[in-house]
């Protein structure tokens, strides 16, 4: 699911951005979130605390981003830049990305450590 919804806001964040002239800073932040979600989601494979703890961050960081992005759009449509999506279909994606982002951030907190998993290693 990390790298699902990780690649969709680096690829979606590219599409929109594409031939429009927005800031680089408002591609770049979503490329940089994907890329830290997409590592911890491969680091969380060896279980740890700390590997947790660096994929509870990563939702933390997407569920974030797409709060101003989600609200700011859905709160005053008129003056959201939407690049070359449509405004309605953004916005409904933002908003759906945005749950999940806070559903996975919440599970990924109170799921308890696998059996046998170290508690304080990468």
């Amino acid at each position: 699911m990390a790298i699902v919804l990780a690649l969709s806001l680096m690829i979606g964040e590219l599409w929109r951005s594409w031939g429009v002239g927005r800031p680089i800073a408002f591609v770049l932040d979503d490329q940089l979130a994907g890329g830290f979600m997409i590592i911890a989601a491969i680091a969380v494979k060896r279980e740890s605390m700390r590997s947790r703890a660096a994929f509870s961050a990563s939702w933390g960081v997407a569920a974030g981003g797409l709060y101003g992005s989600f609200f700011g759009k859905l709160v005053d449509p008129e003056s959201a830049q939407a690049g070359n999506w449509n405004i309605g279909v953004l916005t409904l994606l933002l908003g759906l990305a945005f749950c999940v982002s806070l559903a996975c951030l919440a599970l990924s907190i109170t799921i308890p450590l696998a059996d046998g998993a170290p508690k304080t290693s990468a």
